[in-house]
């Protein structure tokens, strides 16, 4: 399952961005615990926490030990922004949603000591506006990668479970200037990049337009799109030739009832295999995201869903818990049928069960989930979904093996600053670039 690569993969792309706008003469430095432990014994005026579900609490903790110094301290990210009246208590303020906009604002009323409980935007931001990331505010080498990359934002979709379901998010899909995220890619001086957008598909004519930029740049790249991408051959040949490796597509599940009650609209499970075999054919390997636990699956959708992915050679595959997000649709829903039944954020992130399920218990659908990752990273099934196309192989044996199989081994040679070292190995093992 995860190892230290999930803490490790990147850096905080939301705290280098604001650390970039932030204007002279203040001093910035980012502070992240996945890499070492916190400085406390420094004394900044303004504190700056992103907050997501599972580390709420400890949050708190570190707001607790500034604001007894004397520290303002703000919070920020997903959960914060998502929850934002249940979080006052414990910080001065909380910037809700996108922050670009709002910092200025920001930083000006904490100067003239005028700080407010909460800020928001009435609409949504401009993404011409989002400055390039300064990357000399962390250290590389602590990081796997850090060639990463946001083009867009928002969603047209709103799936329940997921965080675009909230009332704070701005849904409507928007997108940098291309012209900017070339600059962007340009100063990265590297062939590879993670693009990490949410969907990169929110808009056709533009990801079209996209790809034609990519085109000349000889990138590899990895992304994420939805699954009705099927719909665009076109474009998936376009976007195997424009350099995409690899693609994370949300799946969810196999069962047609459950797609549908998660009011994922964009899923047709009919042309999932049409789908696999299209990206196939055009050398992309698939990373399948899978949920486990709605209202219709029951014990068997595990060994069904096992068989489906070896039969179409799936190369990777990311399992989740079905997890109510508190904020989300799916967390009003079953709090109102007193379904939840710990409410300990901690475990909140999809490796834990924390409500009960309608047609298993909360136990087979725990074990179920590890049975998933123990039998599916197999050696067995590993060799069973052999890419056919050769050149497929090195990087998904490189995945398969290092990161995910033997991925805690991997890790703890990383612990040792040398995680960006492993990161260029593996894209020089599996793409042969730097």
């Amino acid at each position: 399952m995860d190892s230290e690569f999930k803490r490790r993969l990147s850096p905080s792309l939301s705290l280098v961005t604001i650390a970039t706008l932030t204007p002279e003469p203040h001093e910035v430095y980012i502070e992240d615990e996945n890499i070492k432990p916190i400085n406390f014994s420094d004394s900044p005026d303004l504190v700056g926490i992103t907050v997501n579900v599972d580390t709420t609490y400890r949050a708190i903790e570190i707001s607790n030990q500034y604001r007894n110094k004397g520290s303002k301290v703000i919070f920020g990210g997903i959960h914060a922004s998502a929850n934002y009246e249940s979080l006052q208590n414990y910080c001065d303020s909380i910037c809700v949603g996108e922050a670009e906009n709002l910092w200025p604002e920001i930083i000006n009323d904490f100067i003239s000591g005028n700080l407010k409980k909460n800020y928001s935007n009435s609409s949504p931001p401009d993404l011409s506006l989002v400055p390039i990331p300064n990357w000399n505010y962390i250290s590389k080498k602590d990081y796997l990668y850090n060639n990463i990359i946001v083009t867009s934002r928002g969603c047209p979709y709103k799936c329940e479970f997921c965080y675009n379901s909230c009332e704070y998010v701005f849904n409507k899909f928007r997108t940098k200037p291309i012209n900017n995220i070339l600059v962007e890619i340009n100063r990265l001086n590297t062939k590879q990049v993670m693009f990490i957008d949410d969907n990169l598909l929110g808009n056709i004519k533009w990801y079209n337009e996209f790809l034609d930029s990519l085109l000349p740049l000889n990138l590899i790249w990895h992304g994420a799109v939805s699954a009705n991408i099927v719909e665009y051959p076109e474009l998936i040949y376009k976007t195997a030739k424009s350099g995409c490796k690899s693609l994370f597509i949300g799946f969810e599940s196999i069962n047609e009832d459950s797609i549908k009650s998660a009011s994922k609209e964009q899923n047709k499970i009919d042309k999932y295999e049409l789908l696999i075999n299209l990206l196939h054919e055009n050398n992309i390997m698939v990373n399948a995201s899978l949920v486990f636990g709605f209202d219709f699956d029951t014990k068997d959708i595990f060994s069904k869903t096992l068989d489906w992915l070896i039969r179409n050679k799936i190369e990777t595959m990311t399992s989740h818990i079905l997890t109510p997000y508190p904020g989300t649709k799916l967390y009003k829903k079953l709090l109102n049928e007193n379904r939840i039944i710990d409410f300990d954020l901690r475990k909140y992130n999809t490796s834990n069960v924390v409500f009960n399920p309608k047609n298993m218990t909360a136990d087979e659908l725990k074990e179920g989930y590890l049975d998933m990752y123990k039998e599916f990273y197999s050696i067995k099934n590993i060799i069973k979904r052999l890419p056919q196309n050769k050149n497929l192989i090195l990087p998904y044996l490189t995945f398969n093996l290092c990161y995910r199989k033997y991925g805690k081994i991997t890790s703890l040679i990383g612990k040792f600053g040398l995680m960006n070292f492993i990161g260029t190995l593996g894209r020089k093992i599996s793409y042969g670039i730097d």
